[in-house]
């Protein structure tokens, strides 16, 4: 088969290799001159105009993220090498918060929990409660329940210092907005799923080698094409079936990895000039993807001068009190993780407001917290669709368009928020199903 992947995303790389695998001969085709979509690497400069690579947003992935993993491992990057694995850690910069022990589940969230610094000994039976609950209920609750209901009756700390950073951290969505089910799924799949599924991995080199470029040369080698700087103005169906167009070249089938208001603007002209039975389906997945609501994420870089150890923090990553005018949940010391030496990367999720504003917040916030003077903003990067807001009961695109065309991202329906993990798992469905020629129906990897 002649496949098309439209977008070079991470979903789009796993699309692409999934079906090369299969043995397929495909194209990917790309707007942008890199690959990667929105975790990719980019360029930037110092005060003195030394080049500094980094990433258009500071990630996280954790252990639990296989299909993620395995995708590295077969295009020939080692995750150990790529990635600095640490036990789930949610400390601040005076030593209070938890971090899970190297133990299996649920031994190591039950020892986390009683052991968690500057906690009361009734706020950890608090939580050790309500994780119990949600034990026994099986991770469910009714769709329209939010986070902040399903933690209703938690102390005050609790809320604020453990369940709001990690459901933003998840879902990049306030807790009393989130979605009770999609949290339940993610804490069932990360803190249950067995030894390790809880870790964090913290990328230890630039984003874009980490996978989606390491993706492209293990294609290209195979004798896919992979064409950066080329946008798909226009797909269309061909006549009587027999698959279809892009750019006028043509394909047996199609899979849309875009954004979702690209991928919304490619099918709604589709379905201008579709068949009448398809005309309705077209429009009512346009109309879905681009009824999605977004959230921006902020990542502010900042560098400082090192101590004699070349550290700045106590470890590589750290929570932060965020509140009014503290807007950042977390700090990376990129020192620590294979990047220069003080440079630090201050996230920003549900972000919003002024850059020059928020900025400067980030600096007093810096002082307050980690006592930190004279820090250097180097680049803010502002990805304001980073994520879908992952709100109760929400209506998501499926992963099929239509006949031989089929969509994938981390918007597209499935149990995960917008997510590494998501996207890559709905790329290699609709990879494998494209293949298959498959025409209904919801495809997961699990």
């Amino acid at each position: 088969m002649r496949v098309a992947v439209v977008g070079a995303g991470w979903a789009g790389m796993a699309a692409a290799i999934a079906a090369v695998e299969r043995g397929h001969n495909v194209t990917v085709f790309e707007a942008a001159r890199t690959v990667g979509g929105r975790a990719r690497t980019v360029l930037a400069a110092q005060a003195d105009g030394t080049a500094l690579a980094l990433d258009n947003g500071q990630h996280i992935l954790i252990g639990a993220y296989s299909e993620s993993l395995r995708l590295m491992r077969t295009c020939g990057v080692d995750p150990d090498a790529a990635l600095l694995r640490l036990p789930l850690t949610l400390r601040f910069a005076d030593g209070s918060g938890l971090q899970w022990p190297d133990l299996p589940p649920p031994l190591d969230a039950v020892l986390g929990i009683a052991r968690a610094r500057g906690w009361t000994w009734r706020e950890r039976l608090a939580l050790l409660r309500t994780a119990k609950r949600w034990q026994r209920q099986r991770f469910a609750c009714p769709p329209e329940a939010t986070v902040a209901e399903l933690c209703k009756g938690l102390p005050r700390r609790l809320f604020s210092e453990f369940i709001e950073p990690l459901c933003v951290a998840a879902l990049n969505t306030p807790a009393h907005e989130a979605s009770g089910q999609v949290f339940l799924r993610v804490l069932q799949d990360s803190l249950f799923s067995g030894p390790g599924g809880s870790n964090l991995l913290l990328p230890r080199t630039e984003l874009g080698a980490v996978f989606p470029e390491a993706a492209a040369r293990w294609l290209r080698t195979r004798g896919a094409i992979v064409c950066t700087g080329t946008r798909v103005h226009e797909l269309q169906a061909q006549a009587g079936g027999a698959g279809w167009t892009a750019n006028g070249l043509p394909f047996d089938g199609v899979v849309l990895a875009t954004a979702s208001a690209e991928a919304a603007r490619l099918v709604s002209r589709i379905a201008q000039t579709a068949p009448f039975d398809l005309t309705v389906p077209l429009c009512d997945w346009a109309g879905a993807a681009q009824a999605l609501r977004f959230q921006a994420i902020t990542t502010v870089y900042a560098l400082a001068a090192t101590s004699a150890t070349g550290k700045l923090l106590s470890a590589p990553m750290l929570a932060l009190r965020s509140g009014d005018g503290r807007p950042a949940q977390f700090v990376f010391d990129r020192g620590q993780l294979g990047g220069p030496a003080g440079l630090l990367a201050f996230v920003v999720s549900t972000s919003g407001g002024d850059r020059v504003r928020l900025e400067q917040e980030i600096l007093a916030q810096a002082h307050a917290e980690l006592g930190l003077e004279g820090l250097e903003i180097v680049q803010t990067v502002v990805e304001k669709r980073a994520t879908f807001a992952c709100t109760p009961a929400l209506e998501r695109p499926g992963a099929h368009v239509a006949p031989g065309l089929w969509a994938c991202g981390d918007f597209v329906a499935g149990p995960y928020p917008a997510t590494l993990e998501g996207a890559v798992r709905s790329g290699t469905a609709a990879g494998l199903a494209v293949c298959d020629g498959e025409v209904g129906g919801h495809t997961s990897i699990d």
